[in-house]
Order: structure tokens, then sequence, then C-alpha cells
């Protein structure tokens, strides 16, 4: 598996209240905070990234096992079917990896890293501006599972052990540092037939090297409570972890400070209820965060000490409106509490009404309204030099519900979509343009109106 992430950077605008008087109605005409003016490229095909990040992972999965069992037969009319159950397995599964993190600025402007981002460049102005961490990784991982039921494959416990071998090289110079780990790891599933009580359990403690003394827990537990009544699933979450390697003083990512971080330990709770039957889902989140690591403004990063909670409930619900008309709604609600480096939109809600059904005996459609809300608060910023979103509790982000018009059907083997979306920028005010633009992070705002279509196609033989 292998998979690029290219993403050209321009650090917001330099002026957002420009968009109020364009010249030309084209916010490509105004000033960024990053990049060379001028070298801007529309070509759908050119994927260069004179300034931006780049990240690349590669990872080759080879797993094997030997299986001691029970060997039966299953007699029919006229055909012996031999049939083997296993009891004990032995399993050995080798990742090979490889991954890439880089920011570069082929011109970089001194003067406006200055000034925006309250950074000094180490060369002057029109000089190349860049870092990367790469990494090699060889994990071995052998486990021994058990089936204590030979008629059900889907119950099975499983423990093992792990050796993780780290290979870094990071700006400037270089500079080549290996690591290593050694973790233990186990696992319960049950999958029962009736869907009574369907279990998952896992977990994973790192012994020794680099992130000694990480751990990670998860327990599930799903019941079918009647055909009527619905699914209900709970379970716990337990994540502790080290800060990221981006603020280890190795990494070349250009954070200020870079020591002084502890274990971040995240707790989390869930509840989900399900009922197809009436077409209701329910969901509850309750978290506790102790030592919370953020990143607070373009290159430093913070701590909080004191622990917090957040709590996250939804809901989803189809209404039939009728025979080829439905309803969908989806709504989030979200509450931190005390006072922590963290802020969320108290409501967030999507919504579409649909006109759906099955024409013509191959066609199949759907096409109607989407709309999209959250109310305003504090979104965070984005750092495109760590590629990360920062805290900020000054600017308030007030936007308009977005809404979508769409289209998609399939027939047979083919499926199509067509979606005109960010309907919502229109601005009676100037003759109907659509220039009341959205904004998603301070300084980015989001596009006027556009198309996106795409076509998918399955030749059978």
């Amino acid at each position: 598996m292998s998979n690029k992430a290219a993403s050209s950077e321009n650090g917001g605008l330099q002026n957002a209240k420009k968009l109020d008087s364009l010249s030309l109605n084209d916010p490509f005409e105004l000033e960024t905070r990053l990049g060379r003016a001028g070298s801007m490229s529309r070509n759908p095909f050119n994927t260069a990234i004179n300034t931006g990040n780049t990240y690349k992972e590669t990872t080759v999965l080879y797993k094997h096992h030997y299986d001691f069992g029970k060997l039966d037969s299953l007699v029919t009319d006229s055909i012996t079917i031999k049939i083997f159950y296993p009891r004990f397995r032995l399993e050995h599964t080798l990742k090979l990896g490889s991954s890439s993190y880089g920011f570069s600025d082929i011109s970089a402007d001194s003067t406006n890293y200055a000034k925006y981002f309250n950074y000094k460049l180490p060369n002057a102005f029109g000089d190349t501006f860049q870092y990367k961490d790469a990494w090699n990784e060889i994990n071995n991982e052998f486990s021994i599972i058990t089936f204590p039921d030979k008629n059900n494959q889907s119950q099975f416990l499983k423990a093992g052990m792990a050796l993780q071998n780290l290979s870094g090289l990071f700006d400037p110079l270089s500079v080549h540092h290996s690591f290593y780990n050694v973790y233990g790891l186990g696992e319960y599933r049950n999958r029962t037939r009736n869907q009574k009580w369907d279990i998952e359990a896992n977990g994973q403690l790192y012994l020794n090297g680099l992130n000694a003394g990480d751990y990670s827990a998860y327990l599930s537990m799903k019941s079918l409570l009647g055909k009527k009544i619905g699914s209900l699933n709970i379970g716990f979450q337990n994540t502790n972890k080290s800060p990221a390697f981006m603020l280890d003083p190795l990494s070349s990512y250009p954070v200020k400070n870079k020591i002084g971080f502890k274990k971040e330990n995240i707790f989390r709770f869930f509840l989900q209820y399900d009922n197809p039957k009436i077409g209701w889902k329910l969901n509850a989140e309750y978290f506790a965060v102790n030592n919370y690591v953020y990143f607070d403004s373009f290159f430093t990063a913070s701590q909080e000490a004191s622990l917090f909670n957040v709590l996250h409930v939804s809901a989803e619900k189809k209404l039939a409106v009728s025979r080829h008309w439905n309803f969908y709604t989806e709504i989030h609600m979200q509450q931190t509490t005390g006072d922590p480096p963290v802020n969320l939109p108290f409501l967030y809600t999507r919504n579409r009404i649909a006109f759906e059904g099955n024409f013509f005996t191959n066609l199949f459609i759907s096409t109607g309204l989407e709309l999209r809300y959250q109310t305003p608060y504090k979104a965070d910023g984005y750092s495109p030099f760590l590629g990360q979103f920062y805290y900020q509790n000054t600017q308030t982000i007030n936007n308009r519900p977005d809404i979508s018009a769409y289209l998609n059907f399939r027939i047979k083997s083919f499926k199509a979509f067509l979606r005109v979306e960010n309907l919502n920028t229109v601005n009676p005010i100037d003759g109907f343009k659509f220039n009341h633009h959205n904004f998603s992070v301070e300084q980015y705002p989001t596009p006027g109106m556009w198309v996106r279509f795409g076509v998918w196609w399955n030749f059978v033989n």
C-alpha cells in the first residue's frame, strides 16, 4: 500500500477584508502570506508543490500462520466434504514501512515570515526553506491464537509479542538515528450467531524502547435487544501515548519548544443505540483528557496539565415524507468542562431532503439539497509549516449554513454523481454573485460556488 499527499500551502490571505472589494470578482487576485506572486497555476495536471507539504507512506505487509486442529467430514447423498477446524494457531506478521513528512518553500520571503508568522528565516529572501523527517520501519509480530469453540471461528483469544525497529533520517546534515520498541499485545473477539453479545477487546503495552510505558486498551460489547427494539453498543478506550516525534529535539520540524512534554492520557467511554426499523441512531461519548498536548501558535506547542472532560452526543433520523421523498437529519452537540484549550462548536447539524427510489428497473437515483450548519465558535488556526491546527481564543468564525445540490444515480454497474456546492455564497446585494464566502479558518475563505462530478464503472465479463 502506498499513499502520497502533496498539498500546496498559501498561509491564508494577507487581508481577508479585501474579498468585499475585488476588482475582477476573482479571489485569486488577492495576495497570500506564503508563495511567490504570479507562480500559481490552475492546470489540474500540474502537481508540482512549490510551497507546501508532501507526505509519503509505503507499507508492505506479509502475514502467515500454521494451524493445529481437528479433522472432520460432512457426508451428503453422494459426496463427502472434508472439514478442518482450527483450534490452535501460530501466526507471524511482517510489516515493512517507509514514510517521509516535509515542508518546502522554494522562494521564501523573509519579510512575510517575520510579519505574519513571527518567524526569522535562517536564510535570505529567495532561498529555499525546507525540512523533512524520514522513517524506515521493520516490525515483526509473533502471536498465538486459540479458538475455544470449533464451530465459531469468530471467537478467538490472541496473545503476542512484537519487535519494532525504526530508522530515522532528519535534517539538517542528514542526521541518522535508530530506535526500537518491544511491545506485547492481546485480543479477544466473540461474534455470536444470535448477536446477543458481540465482544471485542484488544490492547497493547510498550515494554521497552522509544515509547516504553505507552499503552492502549479497547473494549466494546454489542447486543441485539430485539428486531423491533434495535441494538446497543457500549465500551471504553484508554490511550497513554508519548508526544508526537516532531516535539523531539532530533526532529527537523521547526517547533521552537521541544522539551518538557509528558505522556498524554485520553479516556473515552461510548454508548451507541441503533434501531434500523424506525431509522434512529443515538450516540454518546465522554472523554477525560490529562496532559493534553496541543499547538498554540504557528511554531510552538504547549501542554495542559489539568484534567478536563468533553461530552459529545448525537442523533440521526430518517423521515419518510412520501413514497419517494425522504428527509435525513443528523445533530451533534458537544461541550467541555472547565476552561481547557479546546474550542468546539456547541451544535453541528447536517440535513438532506432527497428524492430517491428505483425507477425503470435498473435506475437508482437520489437527488436533492444538503445543508450543514455549525454554531459560531473560536475555530483553531492553522500552521502550514507543521501541518497542524493550533489553539486560538481571539477570532470567532460565524458562517452561513453550507448548502449544496446533488444528484447521485446508478444504472447496473455504472455510478455517477454531480454536486453544485457552496450555494450559500450567493450575494443578492451584488448582482447575485457567489462571493459571500464562509471561513474554515481565520484568513482562509472557502471557495464560491463550484461543481464536482465523478463516475465509477465496473465491467463484468
